[in-house]
């Protein structure tokens, strides 16, 4: 499996490793932390056998992608495991989405997980994950005491594996 991932610009970074910290800390649960996740906004999950035929149609996604701002407005949880920042839909991320619907649609070898395609995507941030019922209700304790809605701004969109997390390649957005 595979990830296209937008990374975020160093302050939007920053608040949202605090969170990722906070609910580490509060939880016990350092899942985020322990494997190296930076905070990212996974823009399109692949299946592919070999990385290297995503490469051109992530090169060319990345040209035609620019710089956006996001607003990220709530904190919002995927039952029963998953608390994630969630930003408000908008041109430019559906356009980043569709765009990699278009791209990869068509590679032989190569599918979009369901929920990743532009109809089903829901654009989240993970904060964490593989909580159990205790520890969520601990986040959204801490989330709802110390979460603000903030602008941020995505800079550049990676390729990465997973499992563990490793980008294969990184371009700064313009």
């Amino acid at each position: 499996m595979y990830l296209i991932t937008g990374y975020f610009d160093d302050t939007t970074g920053s608040i949202l490793k605090h969170h990722i910290e906070e609910i580490a800390g509060i939880t016990g649960n350092a899942y985020m932390t322990d494997n190296h996740i930076p905070p990212h906004m996974t823009l399109c999950m692949l299946e592919a056998r070999d990385v290297g035929v995503l490469i051109p149609g992530f090169r060319q996604f990345a040209e035609a992608s620019r710089s956006c701002e996001v607003i990220i407005a709530s904190v919002g949880m995927l039952f029963p495991y998953v608390m994630y920042a969630a930003p408000v839909p908008n041109e430019e991320l559906m356009n980043m989405s569709q765009r990699l619907t278009e791209i990869y649609g068509s590679v032989a070898d190569v599918s979009i997980a369901r929920y990743y395609t532009t109809d089903h995507w829901m654009p989240h941030i993970t904060l964490a994950k593989r909580l159990d019922s205790a520890q969520m209700q601990r986040a959204l304790a801490k989330m709802r005491d110390s979460f603000t809605p903030f602008m941020g701004r995505i800079v550049e969109v990676g390729l990465s594996e997973v499992n563990p997390h490793r980008d294969v390649e990184r371009i700064r957005l313009i």
